[in-house]
């Protein structure tokens, strides 16, 4: 077998299809998952729309099946659905076959345990690792048996519970599917919402021959944002491969970023739960942390990550967590996260706002922000190091990073990758000027 600790990342598997990812290594994956999984009990898997993930996902559920493992098979899903159906049916765990926006060469496999808790780095993924790459197991004396479902129809329930479904609003909004598995499960959604829905790339295709599915990437939402203002639209939503994450786009064709949803759903989850505790991520908008207190509510950082944000939530009874990266998370979700929860919850609070999208764009941005900006560097530490040495006048925190917070309101992070010589930085300020100097002497740090 081959060394798989290139495949185990922080979060997740990731490899290309045929050099790293085999049915031989799913085997053993699901092998060394069931053995390690905490509760006893059905395990869920699922997969996406990749020309190999059916196949991936078969060699996973033999390899559970070997440990004696009953799997609940729920087919062709997004990944917050996986969630679900552990959580939903009180499960030992779960596990999709995805590599989520990577390539059509790529695919992966995203884990949890009971309740839909996250399996990383740091909570058993690397133990996983180290099962599968012994791959000396001895088979259970029963095999597990295999029941296929289809959760779709009780998913849509608990997506709409969220919001009051009578209450939506008549709005006509584009959906750019990217090709990945929103496009099989949101037209599922569209006989219960009174949205006029122009469905782009809807056709589940792992090829993605149209645009990477990744909205984080705004250049992808070009197709999207010339079909908003073609037809007069209110605005737009874009998934990624996966659906798990989602962002909404205006009617001038500018998108709201994780920022500005982070800040809107934090305000109608305080609407719902006043006076809760509401996690933000380091590299969140500082907007979120305004709004939160101002409806009485009490701010908590996080360090980036969904293990993190999803630990702090528990610990903080938080009803929403929000990511700079898209990411949204909700405790009546188990804590997990979900790009169909959010963009639901998104445009049913723009409709009874009565407002344009772009309007609550500018409502929830406080800041002048610099999108996330990477720096090449050799030595990550000392890197960090010199940036703190060059604002003598800033408070420093290092819960994930550095954070470096100036008394006229413009703060700055600066992260190292995990996997690369790389800085990542996060800044904003109260206007652009601030900003554009704060970014640019960091910028002459490491380009000259």
């Amino acid at each position: 077998m081959i060394d798989l600790t290139a495949i185990f990342k922080a979060y997740d598997v990731r490899g290309k299809v045929g050099s790293e990812l085999t049915p031989e290594v799913l085997m053993a994956i699901g092998q060394a998952f069931g053995s390690w999984l905490p509760e006893t009990g059905t395990v869920a898997i699922g997969r996406d729309m990749r020309p190999d993930s059916a196949e991936l996902a078969a060699a996973l559920v033999s390899g559970l099946r070997a440990q004696g493992r009953d799997v609940l098979d729920i087919g062709e899903v997004t990944t917050d659905m996986i969630y679900f159906a552990v959580g939903h049916n009180k499960l030992a765990g779960g596990a999709v076959v995805t590599a989520s926006h990577n390539p059509g060469e790529y695919n992966g496999i995203k884990f949890c345990r009971e309740d839909a808790r996250p399996v990383g780095e740091e909570s058993g993924l690397l133990e996983v690792r180290d099962l599968a790459q012994a791959n000396d197991f001895t088979p259970a004396a029963t095999e597990g048996g295999v029941t296929e479902q289809d959760i779709t129809e009780a998913w849509i329930e608990h997506v709409l519970s969220f919001i009051k479904p009578k209450e939506l609003s008549e709005l006509a909004i584009a959906v750019d599917a990217g090709n990945g598995m929103a496009g099989k499960i949101f037209p599922d959604i569209e006989p219960f919402v009174p949205w006029d829905v122009t469905e782009m790339y809807f056709e589940l295709d792992g090829t993605f021959p149209n645009h990477e599915a990744n909205p984080l990437k705004f250049e992808t939402l070009h197709d999207m944002i010339e079909v908003i203002q073609k037809n007069n639209l209110y605005g737009g939503i874009a998934f990624d491969g996966d659906g798990d994450r989602a962002f909404l786009v205006d009617e001038t064709g500018t998108v709201l970023t994780g920022g500005v949803m982070s800040a809107m759903l934090a305000e109608y989850f305080l609407g719902l739960y006043p006076g809760s505790n509401i996690v933000s991520d380091v590299r969140n908008s500082r907007t979120v942390r305004d709004i939160v207190s101002e409806k009485g509510g009490t701010p908590v950082t996080s360090r980036v990550g969904h293990s993190f944000i999803k630990q702090m939530m528990r610990e903080h009874d938080a009803p929403f967590g929000g990511e700079a990266s898209g990411h949204f998370y909700f405790r009546d979700n188990w804590y997990a996260d979900s790009g169909i929860i959010a963009a639901v919850i998104g445009i049913y609070v723009a409709g009874l706002s009565g407002k344009k999208l772009s309007e609550l764009r500018e409502q929830y941005t406080h800041y002048a922000t610099v999108p996330e900006t990477n720096f090449v560097v050799s030595d990550k530490a000392a890197a960090i190091k010199a940036v703190e040495t060059s604002f003598p006048e800033a408070t420093i925190d290092h819960l994930d990073g550095s954070t470096l917070e100036f008394t006229d309101g413009t703060w700055l992070n600066i992260r190292a990758s995990n996997t690369e010589p790389v800085l990542r930085l996060n800044a904003e300020a109260p206007d652009q000027d601030k900003l554009d100097a704060t970014v640019a002497k960091i910028t002459a740090m490491f380009t000259s």
